[in-house]
């Protein structure tokens, strides 16, 4: 029978479908992730193997080498960044496009497996927003389409995300059963929305849906941008955020160089610290430092590349707090131990301008839909994002709160794509 995968490559996680003769499944693509059929969007090379993990796999191999070797995570952020030539890994020179292949082409082996059979069709999922620079954008597009190829996809449709999350929606409703939705899908790296008009027994039709949709836009925006608000506010002081340092002429003090300091926000760029003359620069700064406690931790930080562990005990803390209203971030190395408490409170004031900027893209893509508030039916969110309070607030107070919709949040985007794929098969 013919078929078609549905894959979303996530910042932080991915899932993948199968359509087979119009009837779409979720394909388990990680054995060592009891959390769900998800795979954890990470590549580890181990210097040892010399060879490349994916997935809960890497994550199992970074820990037990004692973080040795190259562990790269959220690289889906880095598709619209022009600076972001190549990297070397293991002796060799590695494009981006090439690395996110390593996880497309791990993907794709899985659901083979699945099927038993080769199978080369795909619709890709794509946030509706890579960069607001059209460059940049275009980019960023043409770096996933080259990823897919190299990953061995010869037949490739992209779909927006959050179109991919509404279709999984309509394949709910009851047959000829109507409703405008307003889809949030909230990854790793974005935030996207999407009204579109649904009705009930379409998601086997050959139909394209381009006049269904209503309005559609999107924030550059998402669960790493929580983490890394939470990681600025309540442990950048452990690596010298507040430090003063003397000047070596005069007799003044200044803060930490911003230069420095800005890569703390994202633990995927700790790793560029390691430059050689950024690692000097920061031990002069030690020197002439009143705290140098907090630099040598700074350093510690650097140079046994904890990064990773240090964002797990964040995020783990940011999730808490989705339902308690107080958590406590946990962590401790050889050199640091940090145990800093986090109210729910502190951390929505923290994530408040980025929570203005996903409210005014709602109120834009209502806007465009040409439609009020009280047009819209059905609600429906997706992504991990998606259980913070302060988020659900926002839909609630705009749309009510009876109409959130949040059934199967980290893989519909994925149904949604292989019932997208109705169209090519």
């Amino acid at each position: 029978m013919p078929a078609i995968f549905g894959l979303d490559f996530g910042t932080t996680n991915s899932a993948l479908s199968v359509n087979v003769g119009g009837e779409v499944k979720i394909v388990d693509i990680d054995r060592f992730n009891i959390t769900g059929k998800t795979l954890k969007s990470i590549i580890y090379f181990d210097p040892e193997e010399k060879k490349f993990h994916v997935g809960q796999q890497a994550v199992n191999h970074y820990i037990e080498n004692d973080a040795l070797g190259r562990y790269i995570q959220s690289i889906k952020a880095f598709l619209s960044d022009q600076s972001f030539e190549y990297t070397e890994i293991g002796g060799k020179i590695y494009k981006l496009d090439q690395l996110i292949a390593i996880i497309l082409r791990n993907i794709k082996e899985q659901g083979q497996e699945y099927l038993g059979e080769e199978l080369n069709q795909v619709v890709l999922g794509r946030p509706v927003i890579f960069s607001e620079d059209p460059d940049r954008e275009k980019l960023a597009v043409e770096r996933l389409l080259s990823a897919a190829k190299l990953a061995g996809f010869s037949e490739i449709h992209l779909q927006y995300e959050p179109i991919a999350a509404a279709l999984a929606f309509e394949s709910t409703l009851p047959q000829n059963e109507e409703k405008i939705v307003l889809v949030g899908d909230f990854g790793g790296g974005t935030s996207d929305f999407t009204v579109v008009k649904t009705k009930g027994g379409r998601h086997k039709q050959k139909i394209d849906r381009k006049n269904d949709i209503l309005g559609l836009g999107g924030v550059y925006i998402g669960g790493d941008a929580f983490d890394s608000q939470l990681m600025w506010g309540k442990v950048a002081y452990y690596f010298g955020k507040d430090v003063r340092v003397k000047a070596l002429m005069g007799d003044f003090d200044l803060p930490v160089p911003s230069t420095i300091l800005s890569d703390l926000r994202k633990w995927h760029l700790i790793p560029q610290l390691r430059m050689p003359r950024t690692r000097q620069s920061i031990k002069g700064i030690k020197y002439q430092a009143d705290k140098p406690e907090l630099i040598e931790n700074l350093e510690n930080l650097i140079d046994d590349n904890y990064g990773y562990m240090l964002f797990q005990a964040i995020e783990k803390a940011k999730c808490e707090l989705s339902s308690f209203s107080s958590s406590v971030i946990n962590f401790k190395e050889l050199h640091l131990k940090i145990q800093e408490n986090i109210s729910r409170g502190e951390f929505e004031k923290f994530i408040a301008l980025d929570i203005q900027k996903i409210k005014d893209c709602i109120e834009d893509v209502v806007s465009q839909a040409g439609i009020s508030n009280s047009d819209v039916e059905v609600v429906f969110l997706t992504g991990g994002s998606s259980h913070i309070p302060m988020i659900k607030k926002i839909f609630s107070e705009k749309f009510g709160g009876e109409k959130i919709d949040q059934i199967n949040a980290f893989t519909s985007v994925a149904y949604g794509l292989g019932v997208n794929g109705n169209l090519y098969i």
